[in-house]
Order: C-alpha cells, then sequence, then structure tokens
C-alpha cells in the first residue's frame, strides 16, 4: 500500500502570534515543521504554533535554520561544520522544551532553506547536522532532499530518513531544486503540481525542466504555506492523493 506524508514550514511569524495559515493548513497537513528562531520563529510564536499542532494531533518537527532573519534563511553563510552542529542542536533544543512543557513529542527534524540545500550537497555539513540530531535523539528522522548527502549522512550514523520532494518546484536534472533566482522555478499550476505529486509517489519519477525523467524517492511531500492558496491547494493535493489510493499520514 502507497502512503505519503504531507508536511508544511509552519511559525514562521513574530510577536503577537495569530491564527492564520498555519492554523488551516493543519487541517490537511501531517507534520508541521517548526520554525526555531534563527531564521524566523520566537519564543511564544514557538509556543503557540506546538499547541496548535497537538490539537490537530499533526506530527512535531524542528526546523532550524541559519541565523538570517534578514534573509529568511535563503542565503547561503560560510559556516563551518562546527558551527553547523552548534545550530541544529540549539535550535532544536528549544523546541524541544516548548514541545515539552506542552505534552508533547518531537518526532522530526528538518533543516529550512539555504542550510537544507547546502548541506544536500556538502557531506561535511551534512554529516555534522546528522550527528547533531543523534546525539540528541538517535530515534528522530531527519528530513532531507530525496538521495541528497544529506538522507545519505542520515544512513550512515543510524538515523532513520525521510526523502523529501517538493510539490511547487522544478527539478534539475541532478535531482536538485530549480533555484528561487531562476524563471521556472516555481510551479504556480495547481493541477501541474498535483500531477507532478502523484508521479512521484506512484512511479518514483519526476520530469526535469529539460525534459528528462529521473528516479525519486517520495516518502514527504513539502508543500509551502506562505502561498495565496496555500491552504486550498493542501487540501486538494490531500483529496486527490486519497482519490489515487494513497494514504496519507505522518511517517511512523
Amino acid at each position: 500500500m502507497l502512503e505519503v506524508d504531507l508536511n508544511c514550514d509552519m511559525g514562521e511569524s513574530f510577536g503577537v502570534y495569530k491564527l492564520g495559515m498555519d492554523h488551516v493548513l493543519l487541517e490537511h497537513v501531517t507534520s508541521a515543521n517548526i520554525a526555531c528562531g534563527f531564521h524566523a520563529g520566537d519564543p511564544s510564536v514557538m509556543r503557540a504554533t506546538v499547541r496548535q499542532a497537538l490539537h490537530k494531533k499533526t506530527a512535531l518537527g524542528a526546523h532550524p535554520g541559519l541565523p538570517d532573519l534578514a534573509g529568511f534563511g535563503r542565503r547561503n553563510m560560510d559556516i563551518s561544520p562546527d558551527e553547523a552542529f552548534d545550530m541544529v542542536t540549539y535550535q532544536i533544543g528549544a523546541l524541544q522544551a516548548f514541545i515539552k512543557q506542552e505534552g508533547g513529542v518531537l518526532r522530526h527534524v528538518k533543516p529550512h532553506g539555504a542550510l537544507y540545500n547546502m548541506a544536500a550537497a556538502s557531506k561535511p555539513l551534512a554529516d555534522a547536522i546528522a550527528a547533531a540530531i543523534h546525539g540528541l535523539d538517535s530515534k528522530l528522522i531527519l528530513y532531507g532532499l530525496s538521495g541528497s548527502t544529506l538522507i545519505q549522512a542520515g544512513h550512515q550514523i543510524g538515523l532513520r530518513t525521510a526523502n523529501e520532494v517538493f510539490a511547487d518546484r522544478t527539478y534539475q536534472d541532478n535531482g536538485t531544486l530549480t533555484p528561487r533566482r531562476l524563471s521556472g522555478a516555481l510551479i504556480t499550476d495547481t493541477e501541474q503540481a498535483v500531477q507532478q505529486v502523484i508521479r512521484m509517489v506512484k512511479e518514483h519519477v519526476v520530469v526535469t525542466t529539460s525534459g528528462k525523467s529521473i528516479p525519486i524517492q517520495a516518502d514527504t511531500v513539502c508543500l509551502h504555506g506562505d502561498g495565496t492558496h496555500a491552504a486550498v491547494f493542501a487540501a486538494q493535493l490531500r483529496t486527490r492523493l486519497l482519490e489515487e489510493g494513497i494514504t496519507v499520514k505522518a511517517m511512523d
């Protein structure tokens, strides 16, 4: 039986927390990646997001990023593996504290933005991130770009991993995401995005920007929550997956 997890980045706001898109998205996704204060979020937002996710029985994940609020963690920084290890440890530990106080359990870790992309290609950074996670809790699941160096690092150290694919992003022939700065990086047509996900889950392939079909493993699908129609798309995608006989659930 085919099954897939739907995850979404959440808690990426500041100050007085208002129920908004996160609250609606939690009706449709199965895993929440909660910002830990470096690229977005703050203590009050972290706690409020944890409470919302627990109320909806959504699996909780840490979403550590680079310390770059102005750039939303999407700009590369020249950091060492030791710095990556400490950044990830610090951010996971902060979120774990809120989750423990609210009576929940941290289930997974997904790096954010530039840190995610850098670790997808750099073995030293990937190894450092995987080691930080493993040192905190070897039962945590590491989310990473499908087939990437980060996934390999997780396997090597003994972590469970989730190969992540993207509904609204296009792919290059080497399996990486098309950089956001390039035209065609984002898929704005809902039906195209849905069809891409269904094919990745059922056929284990994705069509790149050059028209080439390449193999891909889809354990979890990232839905970006900052789009105007994010909640509508999440609902449509979940419905279509179920119609295709694909179970939508968080990884055990």
